[in-house]
């Protein structure tokens, strides 16, 4: 029995392909993109103006929040902007934020933009979880930051005292000054090519960038969201969200979509982690998000808290129209259960989206607006990008075109040029499949990064991505991650970092029922890592991602243990 979904109103999802003789296949919507505002202060200007009393950014406090309506946030915001002006910032001597979500960071974020001056938000991580401060040293050492914010002075002092470079001023709240003409001057400067920020990827494919971020990039991206989701036009946004605003999936796509469409943002301090996931509980108790979004982790984290409790069910799924997950691929059992869940309390599914982009497109270039089976089904382009498809070893490359893309990366002209390819296509380095050869319109399904693919020596390929998804997901709840060896051996191998302590005989049963087809998903060998991935060493990003190849970079020692023959006591054979 097909079962009733919750009705909403969603963008267009017509294509248009062409397939060229080289085997690259090019996609766009049929539909064009709308007209969109030259700089994001636009809306909050407009907001202000229209409905200056709306609750636009909310944070807890003990057990009430406090709040910023559009028209205190615009009010307040200018007077930031003009001691941001005074402070003769620019991209040269952009204003660093350390420290993470909170209406504080907001206003300067919000001044910024007002002055014209790029800010650059950087993972609290990288000062608070590093023990040697590498990548925030490099990091300043890039940006020539002009003043740097934190929340916290304790917290923080530390790792200011290790990297601030001399003569730079640091401040623990932002300061406010009487507008001036001055201000506005600035303000009016402040145009599609202005830089608004520095984003700094998470480093799962290296040393973190800095990712320029445009207005074009960022009003085109939300003029392409508020297409996509367009009960926002009849219903404002609310969104309650722990995600970090250094990130661009809520940095730039979760607080931009509520500033655009007039809508209100509550600032989770929660976060996917035991001890931590309470404070999301607590909030969602209170606040019925219209749109949620959570990172898969976050999702499953969450889980057995609505299994448990009726009256967080009910108020979570009382008027959520959109489910969405992006930034790592979701467990299907996962997205099979919240389907199970809201049926259960309201009667009806409630759309489970997602999409796909990254850093440097602002960040929506993909996305399924439509029910499926699949969770891997990431959808297709939108109005307003480009997509090419390029043949490689039996998958395609997705690379994208189009004013949501960064026009590169901060002082690295040399990585700029090899992101884009020959015709002006950000390559994104990630494979994808049609889910229906003869029905584009099915949507793309997610294949992994090429990168990190390899052949066994058989010359087969293995595709690590579907393959750690699927393996850690048959593991659950034994290993908290895994990471594919095998490049060049005759099977593949996996080095496994346990959630608490693991039998060697249970875990070497779980390996043995691993559904696979051939040697290319077949799992030979494994070992039990004793050692968690580490931040400083590149193996995790900030966002707790699991960098695949600086693991087995870091502990090539390890992988040859692995596959040493005879094998040693830590080795599980299957």
């Amino acid at each position: 029995m097909t079962r009733p979904v919750r009705p909403v109103s969603l963008g267009p999802r017509d294509i248009v392909v062409e397939r060229r003789a080289d085997g690259c296949v090019l996609l766009c919507s049929q539909h064009a993109l709308g007209p969109y505002p030259r700089k994001l202060t636009e809306r909050l200007d407009f907001w202000a103006a229209q409905a200056p009393g709306r609750l636009f950014l909310a944070q807890r406090d003990g057990a009430g929040w406090r709040t910023l309506s559009y028209g205190q946030a615009r009010e307040r915001a200018r007077r930031v902007g003009q001691y941001l002006l005074e402070q003769q910032l620019s991209a040269e001597r952009p204003l660093v934020v350390l420290s993470g979500n909170d209406l504080e960071h907001a206003l300067l974020e919000l001044g910024a933009l007002y002055a014209g001056v790029p800010y650059t938000p950087v993972a609290p991580a990288y000062s608070l979880a590093s023990t040697e401060f590498g990548k925030l040293r490099s990091i300043f050492e890039l940006m020539t930051p002009g003043l740097v914010y934190a929340s916290d002075r304790g917290a923080f002092r530390k790792a200011i005292d290790a990297v601030l470079p001399r003569g730079v001023e640091v401040i623990f709240e932002p300061k406010e000054r009487p507008v001036s003409a001055a201000l506005d001057a600035a303000h009016g400067m402040v145009g599609p090519d202005t830089i608004a920020k520095f984003l700094f990827t998470s480093g799962s494919t290296g040393a973190p960038k800095a990712v320029i971020n445009t207005q074009r990039m960022w009003c085109s991206n939300q003029k392409l969201a508020a297409t996509m989701f367009a009960y926002f036009q009849d219903e404002p946004p609310v969104l309650v969200e722990w995600a970090p605003w250094h990130h661009t999936a809520a940095g730039n796509k979760g607080f931009g979509m509520a500033l655009y469409n007039g809508g209100s943002y509550y600032i989770d301090e929660g976060k996917p982690l035991p001890g931590a996931i309470e404070a999301t509980v607590k909030n969602l108790r209170e606040i019925a998000p219209t749109w949620y979004f959570n990172v898969p982790r976050g999702f499953e984290s969450l889980l057995p808290y609505l299994k448990e409790d009726a009256s967080l069910r009910q108020n979570f799924f009382s008027r959520l129209k959109v489910l969405w997950f992006a930034a790592a691929p979701l467990p299907q059992r996962v997205f099979d259960e919240y389907n199970e869940l809201a049926y259960r309390t309201c009667g009806e599914t409630i759309p489970f989206l997602t999409g796909f982009g990254a850093t440097e497109t602002a960040p929506h270039a993909m996305g399924r607006m439509w029910p499926t089976e699949d969770v891997s089904n990431m959808g297709l382009p939108p109005p307003g990008v480009e997509a090419k498809l390029v043949p490689i070893e039996g998958k395609l490359e997705m690379r994208v075109k189009g004013p949501g893309i960064t026009p590169g990366y901060w002082r690295q002209p040399e990585l700029t040029a090899r992101a884009f390819d020959e015709e002006g296509y950000y390559r994104l380095g990630d494979a994808f499949v049609f889910a229906d050869e003869k029905r584009p319109e099915a949507g793309l399904l997610f294949r992994g990064r090429i990168a990190e693919d390899f052949k066994l020596t058989s010359g087969t390929f293995v595709h690590v991505g579907p393959l750690r998804v699927r393996l850690i997901e048959h593991l659950a709840p034994l290993a908290r991650d895994v990471v594919i060896a095998g490049e060049g051996r005759d099977e593949v191998g996996a080095l496994i970092f346990p959630n608490g302590k693991i039998e060697a005989d249970v875990l070497k049963t779980r390996l043995a029922s691993f559904p696979s087809t051939g040697s290319s998903n077949r799992i030979g060998r494994a070992m039990v890592l004793e050692e968690p991935p580490s931040l400083d060493a590149g193996e995790m990003t900030d966002k707790g991602s699991l960098n695949q190849r600086a693991v087995l970079a870091r502990r090539a020692a390890l992988v040859e243990e692995l596959y040493r023959d005879p094998p040693s006591a830590r080795t599980i054979c299957i």
